[in-house]
């Protein structure tokens, strides 16, 4: 090669980007600062088999001529130009040199496959040289020439490593900008409002969220109060608890990876701070350092481009302009994540069904194509997908293309608190909250949002600073007008320049708030909770008036401005939507006569009492809530009746110009809401109905109940159906009831198992047991197995003469996949073969839930017991245990005498004071001392007296009794000597009795266990002359339960039912307490 050649192949290199297209070098270029560049794309081929090409375009010697004349500085002769150049080349070489060693050195150092992680180090060394371009430029275009002469040297093999690790060097650089940019995005947070007042930084607001995995993609339409309410009441554990770290990672047990995750959860309850925390942690390196890049979109943003047209690179290009400035367009080689949040917001038309294939990432589509692309698979397969909707929406995306299901349930009861302590410092003002909040069953559900946890905070905060030892709001209506009043007083102060003493109602801001109440009505009634320029033109507000209320009431009223995009409003929450909706109607009332709800409008007469008036409003509003199939208008409706009490007037003075209704009105509303209750309505419906009294300060029907209950009065035969509803509400209240629900507790009627359904429904373990449960509760059981909400995990149906028709139409229940129950117990209860087939059958369509089945005490048969052995065995069961024993004709019998047992009295346990007839079988309490043999076991002092049979099993016996006496099972070991309370029937932990009395002309009953006495109530009609004096005695010692009943004729009525575990064997006895008292055994 001569020297001509050689000068000619001095030119600058090539530059390559990340897309894998070559560009040239122009000077403009090589003088902007920016990233380094890449130096050859990994998906290119333009530098595999291709010379180096040196040659420039040919110059005529002449030109060549004219060049080095004009080279020359003037005043200097050709010789010291010469010298001067030679000089200057010397040193250029060394220096040349002296980088091609150095450079030659690191790049074997990088090869070198002992030392990785002295690579690492390099790599992270880039990302602190970020302002060494110039330099990091000539290393990458050295790169690619010591590329080149590696395949020269046919050492492919070490080209590609070089590439790859310089490829990374070069991604780290770009990656480290994009997520500076993310931090700066997300690292600070605006509790419930988009753009005012001081940032707080995520990471020091942000709490751990309850978050589950499972659950269906199906449509819940209820209104999400009514979804808070049950997911309130749902025990802690039943499903996988998940971190949002851990987000994308597959279930125990689950090979495949999981590509879509779709996220649901209220409004309000933390979806979008859960995925900016998601982002934000990556960005700060924190966690899911596996991920490459992660692109964070929302619907609101993707709304407006609804009639544009993009390649996925170029949306992304258009959203994160990081990713175009760094020449990325080409993801397959990446791990990506995009987010999608809120899909209940898409205006967009996806169609999972007729949309055309789209596989190019580089191809211009509409964005709805886009997305249903992606979600599909058929776009960029490789990518992760995150979505996060409301449950009205989950079912836009068809449930094959979901990975994994997860659900938001807000903050739990720790959560809460853990919230208001980092809100508040003063830890006696936190303590005044937690516990305030605790009293208010309304507020205590809804804090289950964080969004109102935040409202609440501002409030009470606002309440206790400005009102010292005043009363806190204790209903949601009292909340929320607090809530408006405070944002009134800001705007006064901070845009007014009014001083806090002033009247913060002005006449510009009670426009503002009528104008918003009346978006917030219109748009409530079409279900929006975004709104774009058109849905606010269609209310008559001007954009630029919305604007100026998104700015002055900045947290009720929100602006949103997407990359480019048009604006977006909506209110923080749709509870304050709610809230201003019930407002606007309550207002227009007032002032006009006007009913909004009523789509006919009629004049009211004149001589039309206004009482007349304010009574068909408010009732009307409840028949309308009522008639709602899915609870849209239940916050509405609290609301509204909440505003017309005299106090929520008091706190709106300055906003309301004239009086609402009466304290007469009030009481009516509450008359009719409790005739309601006594109607046939579902439980939610009836549950919002007690909130609503609650909203107007009447709590009567539920502290009556909860007195009887406190009592032990309560009997529930005479409880009307408003007091049934009452019972339900308070149950469904109760945190231990829904644990465990034992229906005896209340009345072990078929009855009160009807009435007490929703409680069922919502606990996670029933205690059915010997409740005298027919054919027809098992129709009601059966249509709870497949309801939306049914949480229930064990039930025991055991001791109910259910029959195979009984067991049949459970069966059609538990076939279902809906239905989750894990364990059934079905012992004693009349079924054959034929029941036995309906429950085989039953598992084999939903094999995948029920663990344990009880079918002991039955006569399943021959073909029974295999169809059912067999399901044991097959791996496709979940089943795992199943009990048949013992089995047979004889337990076909009728109730509990199939367990009956014959008591023999131990006559070396009988005191002195007994006397024993008619062949041992009756005892009688006497005043002369009988002559029995001295025997340890004796009771010496004590009136009392054991039978010889030890029970273990399941054995049920009756006794006829008068006088006062103490029928009484107890351990063998039970102390005989002595009156102290060791050897007394029922004041130990070794015994347990049932004090029956018929000495005043009336029956008394009452339990004692551990000295530990529980009176007894029943209703006249139970205790009537028909009622023997005849008492019955059943223990289940495996099950550890032991109940009394009360015998008339064929029919037990349950007195009391003992929960525990039995130690050892028990033993039938008696004590008796006044002369002449007696017990026979039956």
């Amino acid at each position: 090669m001569d020297q001509c050649e050689d000068r000619e192949e001095r030119v600058p290199p090539s530059k390559t980007t990340l897309c894998g297209e070559h560009e040239s070098q122009t000077k403009a270029q090589r003088n902007q600062p920016g990233p380094p560049p890449s130096s050859v794309s990994l998906q290119s081929d333009d530098s595999k088999e291709h010379p180096l090409n040196f040659k420039v375009q040919p110059v005529s010697a002449a030109e060549r001529v004219d060049q080095r004349s004009s080279e020359v500085p003037s005043g200097q002769s050709s010789q010291q130009h010469q010298t001067q150049l030679d000089s200057t080349f010397m040193i250029l070489e060394d220096k040349i040199i002296t980088f091609v060693k150095n450079e030659l050195k690191k790049i074997q150092t990088d090869l070198s496959p002992d030392d990785l992680q002295c690579f690492k180090i390099q790599c992270e060394d880039v990302l602190q040289r970020v302002d060494e371009e110039q330099s990091k430029s000539s290393r990458d275009a050295f790169v690619t020439i010591t590329v080149e002469f590696l395949k020269r040297m046919k050492q492919n093999k070490f080209a590609e490593l070089l590439l790859r690790r310089n490829f990374t060097k070069n991604f780290q650089w770009h990656q480290h900008e994009f997520k500076s940019a993310l931090k700066k995005k997300f690292q600070c947070v605006f509790e419930g409002i988009a753009k005012a007042g001081n940032p707080t930084l995520l990471n020091q607001i942000y709490t751990e969220l309850y978050i589950t995995e499972g659950g269906t993609a199906e449509v819940n339409d209820e209104h999400e109060v009514r979804q808070i309410e049950t997911a309130s009441r749902e025990p802690d554990s039943l499903e996988a608890i998940i971190r949002q770290e851990d987000i994308f990672k597959a279930s125990p047990g689950r090979d495949e990876p999981i590509r879509t995750v779709l996220t649901k959860g209220v409004a309000g309850i933390g979806k979008t701070v859960l995925t900016q925390k998601y982002t934000l942690d990556w960005a700060e390196d924190k966690a899911n350092q596996d991920i490459q890049l992660i692109f964070p979109f929302t619907f609101r943003e993707l709304n407006v481009l609804k009639e544009e047209k993009f390649s996925l690179v170029e949306l992304v290009h258009h959203f994160f302009t990081e990713t175009k400035e760094a020449g990325i367009c080409s993801f397959e080689d990446f791990q990506v994540v995009f987010i999608f949040d809120g899909l209940d917001e898409c205006r967009l038309p996806l169609d999972f069904h007729k949309t055309t294939i789209l596989t190019d990432p580089r191809k211009s589509t509409s964005v709805d194509v886009l997305l249903t692309n992606l979600i599909r698979g058929k776009l960029l397969p490789s990518a992760r997908l995150w979505i996060t909707t409301r449950p009205a929406a989950a079912d836009q995306i068809p449930p094959n293309f979901v990975g994994k299901l997860t659900e938001v349930r807000g903050f739990t009861d720790p959560q809460k608190v853990e919230y208001f302590r980092k809100r508040f410092r003063d830890k006696e003002q936190i303590s005044r909250i937690i516990s305030h909040i605790k009293t208010s069953r309304s507020l205590h559900i809804m804090c289950h949002i964080p969004v109102f946890c935040w409202i609440t905070a501002t409030v009470l905060e606002d309440v206790l600073k400005t009102r010292e030892g005043g009363q806190l709001p204790k209903t949601l209506t009292e909340m929320y007008i607090h809530f408006l009043v405070v944002q009134a007083k800001v705007k006064k102060v901070k845009y007014d320049g009014g001083a806090e003493t002033d009247p913060h109602w002005s006449p510009e801001s009670r426009k503002m708030i009528e104008s918003l109440g009346k978006l917030a009505f219109d748009q409530l009634q079409k279900g929006n909770l975004i709104f774009y320029e058109s849905d606010l033109t269609e209310c008559g507000i001007d954009i630029r008036a919305a604007s100026v209320y998104s700015g002055v009431f900045t947290q009720i009223f929100k602006e949103e401005r997407g990359l480019y995009q048009d604006k977006v409003f909506c209110f923080i929450h749709l509870s304050v939507q709610e809230f201003l909706a019930a407002l606007h109607v309550h207002l227009t009332f007032i002032n006009s006569g006007l009913n909004l709800l009523e789509e006919q409008q009629t004049t009211s007469q004149k001589s039309e009492a206004r009482e007349s008036i304010e009574k068909h409003f408010y009732q009307s509003a409840v028949d309308k809530a009522l008639q709602s199939p899915n609870g849209h208008l239940d916050l509405f409706l609290r609301f509204l009746l909440g505003l017309s009490l005299q106090t929520s007037e008091t706190l709106l003075r300055g906003l309301l110009t004239q009086t609402g209704s009466s304290s007469q009105t009030n009481q009516e509303t509450v008359q009719y809401i409790k005739k309601k209750l006594t109607e046939n309505l579902s439980a939610e419906k009836s549950i919002n109905l007690f909130h609503c009294l609650n909203e107007l300060n009447d709590r009567s029907l539920v502290e009556e109940i909860q007195q009887s209950l406190r009592s032990g009065s309560l009997s529930t035969d005479k409880l009307s159906p408003a007091q049934w509803s009452a019972l339900v509400f308070i149950l469904l209240s109760s945190e231990e009831d829904l644990d465990e629900f034992n229906l005896k507790k209340y009345s072990a009627s078929e009855e009160a198992l009807v009435k007490l359904l929703p409680v069922v429904k919502a606990s996670k373990k029933a205690l059915l047991s010997a409740c005298n449960v027919t054919k027809r509760s098992c129709d009601a059981l059966c249509s709870v197995f497949i309801s939306k909400s049914f949480k229930l995990r064990e039930l025991d149906l055991s001791n109910n003469d259910l029959q195979d028709s009984g067991v049949k139409l459970l069966s059609a229940g538990l076939k279902s996949p809906k239905c989750p129950l894990e364990t059934i117990s079905l012992s004693g209860c009349l079924i054959t073969e034929e029941g036995c087939t309906s429950l085989a059958s039953a598992l084999s369509s939903n094999p995948s839930h029920l663990r344990e089945l009880d079918l002991s005490y039955n006569h399943p048969g021959d073909s029974g017991m295999k169809l059912l052995s067999a399901g044991l065995k097959d791996p496709g069961w979940r089943l795992e245990t199943l009990r048949v024993e013992p089995a047979g004709v004889r337990w076909l019998r009728p109730g509990l005498r199939k367990y009956s047992c014959q008591l023999t009295i131990d006559t070396n346990t009988v005191n002195t004071n007994l006397q024993l007839s008619d062949n041992n079988r009756k005892v009688t309490h006497v005043e002369e001392v009988q002559s029995y043999p001295d025997h340890p076991d004796r009771f010496d002092v004590l009136p009392q007296l054991l039978c010889r049979n030890g029970l273990t099993g399941r054995c049920y016996w009756e006794v006829e009794w008068r006088g006062s006496v103490y029928i009484s099972v107890s351990y063998r070991s039970i102390r005989r000597k002595g009156g102290s309370e060791d050897c007394v029937f029922g004041y130990n932990d070794q015994s347990w009795s049932l004090y029956c009395d018929d000495r005043f002309g009336s029956l008394i009953f009452s339990v004692c266990h551990n000295k530990r006495e529980t009176s007894i109530s029943f209703s006249s009609s139970s205790s009537s002359s028909s009622v023997s004096n005849r008492a019955a005695v059943y223990v289940d010692c495996p099950a550890g339960t032991l109940s009394f009943y009360r015998v008339s004729s064929d029919t037990l009525i349950h007195l009391h039912t003992f929960n525990t575990t039995f130690t050892e064997p028990l033993y039938p006895g008696c004590r008796f307490r006044s002369c002449g008292a007696s017990v026979s055994l039956c």
